[in-house]
């Protein structure tokens, strides 16, 4: 008989083979001890609440014997004494005593950020230290040597003095081994001082046993010798000569002190390759995020331009409202709030006076008077390092602009108006904000002005290396000194370094966000907050880890590790009859045929029926067309709309009307029918395209909010017109489209949409996001219009800044520019692409359409008989995307 096999649960680490220790109340997961290390230390969970399993489960004795009455337990806390007591205890005295568990509790959640500061900060950094200290030890011989050799230099003019010289020497040398003995001293003295941390921690969570008396009476003695940030002192020498006295500048070397030991960010911190998205809140008391202010790391004021200034936490509920922000509209600057290190709220109030709300929101007081009724305050930012507040100030008579800086007490010490030539530095300044080198940085109409913390102006950054212009609006700084600011014309958040050359582009038009606007740099978790001008979103990334963060412990169980379905997988594209093998590029687009459309003004789509008949709209008029302009049809009950029409394969028109209903015209056009009824009264279609490979209608709905602003989505119906597939959000849950102006499909099934926010958005079949282009070279601003595809997957796309027709592939990668702004055409507005003749139909902005061959057979010879080029491969270099 065999035995009974017996089913044991093993308590495991969630993310390696390890025993579980402790339990993350934020993920939720359990962990072992060493990946709680890595859990707490590491900048993406650094904020997150990690306890011991036994207090997880409450596992608290409830009884233990009195030591002056053993017949009796403890049940009470004396609060004046501060010693638990039983019955016949607290029966003699008239102390307030109060309940051992709520005792417990308490000290315990005091104590909380204590150990999240040694857990997170303090064993992080103070053992970087001791390099440092091992340094010194070894390089201390080297410099006593080197100081040494200068004073026999300085000393040959006393040669009868060799002697005493000598005798000095042998001083030195003493006080050599003096050095190396004081900084094993330190070494041991941080040793120890790590491990009485640990001890602590190790009170604090009691791992085997809790026992509440116990851990009351421990914390009582040993609180009070805990010291997380113990200092050390950085030795170094100096030397002070005279050439007076050489015998006394000899007897000038000593050893001093520089100071705590401290190590800079750039050893502790590193950027990554990108930034990644971490979390997204929705402000529901605000219409957009014109101003972000970060108090902790989940709690932010924000701002907006109906004066709204809302504290929220990371759910988006509103904490508390500020009633008496200043407007932003009737002084044109936005950054009107800061924090200061207390956690109190500084604001330019409706008389333009500087005021500060408390942290627990009760007490508002007035901390600077405006006293000069020709400047308004437009701008405030507290310093975290000097305690400062940085006001930027606008004069509305004489539009002069100026910065004021004020200590603790609200004394103004110090105005900063112009450079050293006495011309003006500020023209209406908007954010402000200081670097850690002290530099005082200011966002104003058209650059960002940097001057040094004595005033003295250091560099204006007015644009990148590719762009034209720059419209700066927030800016923050970072830990590494990098400068970081929203541009209004690329919708994109620019980094700089702290001397002004830039170095890359660290967001572009994000998704849910599309206008970034606001900047808010947590200082404690390094995570970068992002307002957007479009709507009420906030998004939070993050950019920057610590030096030794690695991939998690255990890669099969990481955090950041992709679900198996949310793995890009490629699609089996279909053959088309083998396009890339049979077709080819030409060198240039090459003008076939051009045609004047009498009854519209301008081009604003086309949709191609045959190869001598096209639809034409102007968004007031759509006319059928053949290619010597003469009209064949006149639709008059379509919308305004842009990308308001296709044509299927029957070659049906199928088109939005005036009421929003999408109707479908016969080929003989005698036929008009209801082809998909308008249902949702906020929403209303935009732009429709049929697709060939499936017969499906693709239709973009747009939903207008404001008038400057609105929400876009995709529609998939079926050949029944029935409602399918909607696509409106990434991986993330942030909104993918504003306004889709054109959609169309590529030949892999992709969703292509010419988003009038400065983005061609690229999604697969299936509604997963692949890409957003933004315009070559990346960051440099796109303004798309009309779109297509062609036979071997290219997508094309009218862009309104450059004035062109851009190739990109399937992948977003930039080709070419195909055709650019001519005389014969204006600015190319609209695309059709003719599947049975691989033409472009181009349509301009005036009632021009051109027709362009740019695709061959691959056996047609080229004009020149020379090798043609499949794709110029110099154009592959640059990425203008944003993959998801």
């Amino acid at each position: 008989m065999k035995p009974a096999s017996t089913t044991y649960r093993v308590n495991q680490c969630s993310k390696c083979p390890g025993d579980r220790e402790y339990y993350c109340e934020s993920c939720p997961c359990d962990l072992c001890q060493r990946c709680t290390e890595y859990h707490v230390k590491t900048l993406k969970t650094i904020d997150h609440y990690v306890v011991s399993h036994h207090e997880k489960i409450n596992n608290i004795p409830k009884q233990e014997m009195c030591v002056k009455h053993p017949s009796n337990d403890y049940i009470k806390y004396c609060e004046p004494c501060q010693v638990p007591v039983c019955d016949s205890c607290f029966g003699q005295s008239k102390h307030n005593v109060l309940s051992i568990q709520g005792v417990y509790k308490t000290k315990r959640q005091q104590h909380r950020g204590t150990i999240h500061t040694i857990r997170s900060e303090a064993l992080f950094y103070r053992p970087v230290l001791l390099p440092g200290i091992t340094n010194d030890i070894k390089t201390c011989r080297t410099e006593f040597s080197r100081y040494q050799s200068e004073m026999l230099t300085k000393a040959q003019k006393l040669r009868d003095l060799i002697d005493y010289v000598l005798y000095d020497l042998l001083n030195n040398v003493f006080c050599c081994f003096d050095f190396k003995h004081r900084c094993l001293k330190q070494m041991i003295e941080m040793s120890r001082h790590i491990v009485s941390l640990q001890r602590y921690v190790h009170i604090y969570e009691q791992r085997r046993v809790i026992r509440p008396l116990q851990f009351l009476s421990s914390i009582k003695t040993a609180l009070s010798q805990i010291h997380p940030t113990l200092h050390t002192s950085q030795l170094s020498m100096t030397e002070s000569l005279n050439k007076e006295d050489v015998i006394y500048s000899l007897s000038m070397i000593q050893i001093t002190e520089r100071g705590n030991r401290r190590v800079e960010n750039e050893c502790l911190l590193k950027l990554t390759s990108g930034a990644e998205f971490h979390k997204s809140l929705k402000v529901t008391q605000a219409d957009r995020c014109l101003h972000i202010s970060c108090v902790t790391s989940d709690r932010v004021w924000v701002s907006d331009y109906e004066g709204n200034l809302i504290l929220t936490n990371t759910t988006g509920v509103p904490l508390h409202r500020v009633e008496d922000l200043c407007d932003c509209d009737l002084i044109n600057g936005n950054g009107l709030h800061t924090v200061n290190s207390k956690r109190e709220l500084i604001y330019i109030n409706k008389n333009d006076n500087i005021n500060k709300l408390s942290k627990d929101m009760k007490t508002t007081t007035t901390f600077i008077e405006k006293t000069d009724i020709t400047w308004r305050p437009r701008c405030v930012y507290w310093s975290p390092s000097t305690g400062d507040l940085l006001v930027g100030m606008w004069n509305p008579s004489n539009k002069r602009s100026k910065v004021t800086r004020y200590n603790q007490c609200g004394h103004l010490t110090q105005t900063i108006q112009h450079d050293y030539k006495v011309w003006r530095l500020y023209n209406a300044p908007k954010y402000i904000t200081d670097n850690y080198n002290g530099d005082v940085v200011v966002s104003v109409f058209r650059a960002v002005v940097v001057t040094e913390r004595g005033g003295r102006h250091r560099f204006s950054y007015e644009r990148n290396p590719l762009a034209s212009v720059l419209q700066p609006y927030g800016i923050c700084t970072d830990a590494l000194s990098h400068i970081l600011v929203c541009d209004g014309e690329t919708h994109t958040v620019q980094m700089i370094d702290k001397d002004g050359q830039f170095l890359s582009h660290l967001l572009i038009r994000p998704s849910g966000i599309f206008l970034p606007y606001s900047l808010g740099y947590d200082v404690n978790t390094h995570r970068l907050w992002v307002g957007s001008e479009d709507n009420n979103m906030v998004c939070v990334y993050r950019y920057i880890i610590r030096q030794d963060d690695l991939t998690d412990l255990n890669p099969s169980t990481s955090d950041v590790m992709e679900p198996l379905s949310d793995i890009p997988t490629t699609e089996t594209e279909k053959p088309q009859k083998g396009n890339k093998y049979l077709l080819k590029l030409m060198s240039g687009a090459k003008n076939h045929q051009s045609l004047t459309v009498t009854g519209v003004r301008c081009s604003y789509h086309i949709s191609c029926v045959t190869s001598d008949q096209v639809w034409v709209s102007d968004r007031n008029n759509l006319i059928l067309t053949n290619t010597t302009g003469v009209h064949l049809q006149h639709v008059k009950d379509s919308c305004n709309a842009i990308g308001l029409c296709t044509v299927n394969s029957d070659s049906e028109l199928i088109y939005i009307d005036k009421d929003n209903n999408i109707n479908k015209l016969s080929k003989n056009m005698k036929t008009r029918t209801k082809f998909i009824e308008r249902t949702e009264s906020k929403w209303r279609p935009w732009c429709v395209y049929w697709s060939p490979s499936n017969g499906d209608l693709l239709v973009g709905m747009y939903r207008e909010i404001t008038e400057f602003k609105g929400k876009g989505k995709i529609f998939r119906y079926n050949k029944r017109g029935n409602l399918t597939q909607t696509i409106r959000h990434d991986k993330k849950g942030l909104e993918l489209y504003r306004y889709p102006m054109y959609i169309t499909e590529n030949n892999n099934g992709d969703v292509v949409v010419s988003d009038a926010l400065s983005a061609v958005v690229v999604t697969e079949r299936g509604g997963r996001h692949r890409f957003s282009y933004t315009g070559h070279p990346s960051g440099l601003g796109l303004k798309p219009l009309g779109i297509c595809t062609d036979a071997l997957s290219h997508i094309l796309v009218c862009d309104d800044n450059s004035h062109t027709v851009q190739v990109i592939d399937k992948d977003g990668q930039f080709l070419s520019h195909l055709l650019t702004k001519s005389q014969e055409m204006g600015n190319p507005w609209s695309l059709s692409y003719d599947g049975n003749t691989h033409r472009l139909w181009v349509g301009s902005d005036n009632n021009k359409v051109c027709v362009y061959r740019y695709i061959d057979r691959q056996d047609a010879p080229t004009d020149d008989d020379t090798n043609f080029t499949y794709l110029d491969v110099s154009f592959k270099s640059t990425s203008a995307v944003e993959w998801r």
